[in-house]
């Protein structure tokens, strides 16, 4: 994908781009000269890299089917990366497309919704924010449809982990862990494992008696599995400029241990909440766009070897795209608020009916336990009117405004970005799918900085613990959309997958790997382009 927008930004002067103002789309330039227009086309629709990567997965499309050949031609044209830093790019204020929120800015901004659903619709993401709220408790119980929390659990509700919908924390000087947990994994030890994982599956196995991940907390009469500890070490950097950074190397352990010792080959791999906004954009983005960029063989030489993770859509069946997770290993928004469900609460819904959450056949008294079911309001613990509440709430919270956009220092550090190589992953652009099954996400210029795909981002950041494709080396490329408002949502500046990082310098300076080429010419900056770049974050 990469050499077809250098193709298309070496097209001939013939080519004009005709301004369209689309406010409900965002999408503009329409090109005039329909011989070039046909060459845009082939060659969008010409991508050996994602015919190779879709190979496993031939459902997957690898060019978009939604588009007419006209629409084709304006989505190349907006999504093309900008070379004129000199002012902001059209439509950038509005990064959320039509639904992004224009409120005040407050610790509520990540709460707000998408500005373009309809005053039903309204309703229903009132009442999906109530059961994101709404504490679960043990069983039995007189509250009726509130009871099956756990057994074990890490909350009892969803808002105790992303808290105001924002990003999750480490523990700092309290025993408070529920926006971080440990997730437990190990490799296949056995022949039926191992074509269990090369079929998908499986994305990995868990600890025989601790499960999927540990869980601290536990209803009355039984006790939780473990704490977490973290022990940093801090590790001094000096830049080029002489400016001295420290950054803290965390390590990993459980005290504790309620249930016996865990399986030597399990692997321990620590968890903050991300952030919720933008959500059923992300959903939206047809797949072809984001296996267009992929290039595990690093065919161009940049150093960027981007590549998906392709998964088993645990609710069809199919293969399917992964798009959600530190991993990218959850493909749709229903399924990942199921698997919450299940591990971080203990409740069962139709997708995920574990009544007993997390416990395993090693925790006797765990599965002893008695559940929430209501018979009369179905089998499981949180029936399908409920997830449909709690996944359109998710899908539809919106991605705040953009601040400063047109300052000199915000578009200075814009500039340091891309020349430093952050756009490589952290894609600014897409436009949505026109089919979207949500008119509020169909056919949206979205900003969410970011390429969906799986990094291999160094020995320094690795948990050693593989999850479906990905290695214990790798990462999906985080989106950065509303990362300036971390502080005010969220009242902290920890950063990455485990929080280690302080605020965004050391998010950067931990960047190894594929990112070590632009985290290196950060780190070698003078004080005044680190600080624009900085700038620049805190506007998205």
């Amino acid at each position: 994908m990469r050499r077809i927008v250098d193709l298309l930004r070496r097209a001939p002067r013939g080519w004009k781009a005709e301004q369209t103002d689309q406010p409900a789309t965002g999408v503009v330039g329409i090109f005039r000269h329909t011989s070039h227009l046909a060459i845009a086309v082939l060659l969008a629709t010409m991508s050996p890299t994602a015919l190779a990567l879709a190979g496993d997965a031939p459902d997957l499309p690898t060019t978009r089917t939604d588009l007419s050949e006209q629409d084709r031609a304006r989505v190349e044209a907006i999504t093309r990366p900008t070379t004129d830093f000199s002012r902001p790019e059209e439509y950038e204020l509005m990064q959320g497309g039509a639904g992004t929120s224009r409120k005040r800015v407050t610790a509520d901004a990540f709460s707000q919704s998408s500005a373009n659903i309809t005053f039903e619709e309204e309703g229903t993401f009132k009442l999906g924010n109530a059961i994101f709220r709404k504490n679960w408790v043990s069983s039995p119980s007189s509250t009726q449809a509130s009871d099956g929390l756990g057994p074990l659990f890490n909350a009892r509700a969803c808002q105790t982990c992303h808290l105001k919908d924002g990003r999750g924390h480490p523990p700092e000087g309290k025993a408070d862990t529920t926006s971080m947990f440990l997730r437990l994994a190990r490799e296949a030890s056995t022949e039926e494992e191992k074509a269990q994982r090369a079929e998908r599956k499986v994305l990995n196995f868990p600890d025989p008696t601790y499960g999927t991940q540990l869980q601290d907390l536990a209803v009355p009469g039984l006790a939780g599995e473990g704490r977490m500890r973290i022990t940093y070490v801090e590790q001094p950097v000096t830049l080029g400029d002489g400016t001295k950074v420290s950054l803290r190397k965390p390590s990993y352990a459980v005290d504790g241990l309620g249930y016996g010792p865990m399986d030597p080959a399990t692997t321990l791999s620590p968890r903050v909440t991300p952030a919720m906004i933008g959500l059923g954009l992300i959903e939206q983005i047809h797949p072809a766009d984001i296996l267009a960029n992929a290039d595990p063989d690093d065919r161009d030489g940049d150093g960027i070897s981007g590549r998906p993770n392709i998964v088993r859509d645990q609710l069809t069946g199919e293969l399917a795209l992964g798009r959600f997770g530190w991993k990218a290993q959850t493909p749709s928004i229903r399924q990942q608020s199921a698997d919450a469900f299940a591990g971080d609460i203990g409740i069962s819904t139709p997708e995920v009916p574990r009544h007993w959450g997390d416990c395993t056949r090693a925790q006797k008294a765990c599965l002893d336990m008695p559940n929430g079911v209501q018979e009369r309001l179905g089998p499981v613990e949180a029936p399908t009117p409920v997830m449909d509440l709690v996944t359109f709430y998710s899908q539809n919270l919106a991605v705040p405004a953009r601040r400063d956009v047109g300052k000199q220092p915000v578009l200075a550090g814009k500039k340091a970005f891309y020349e430093m190589g952050c756009a490589s992953c952290h894609t600014p652009k897409f436009v949505t799918r026109r089919d979207a099954p949500n008119k509020a996400q169909s056919f949206q210029l979205i900003w969410p900085y970011s390429d969906f795909l799986l990094h291999d981002m160094g020995e320094g950041l690795a948990d050693s613990q593989a999850v479906g494709d990905a290695t214990g080396n790798e990462w999906r490329t985080p989106p950065l959309w509303g990362i300036g408002l971390t502080e005010r949502v969220s009242g902290h500046t920890f950063f990455l997958h485990d929080g280690r990082a302080r605020n965004l310098t050391e998010a950067i300076l931990w960047h190894g790997g594929e990112g070590q080429i632009a985290r290196d010419r950060f780190a070698a900056a003078g004080a005044d382009e680190r600080d624009a770049l900085i700038k620049f974050l805190e506007s998205l």
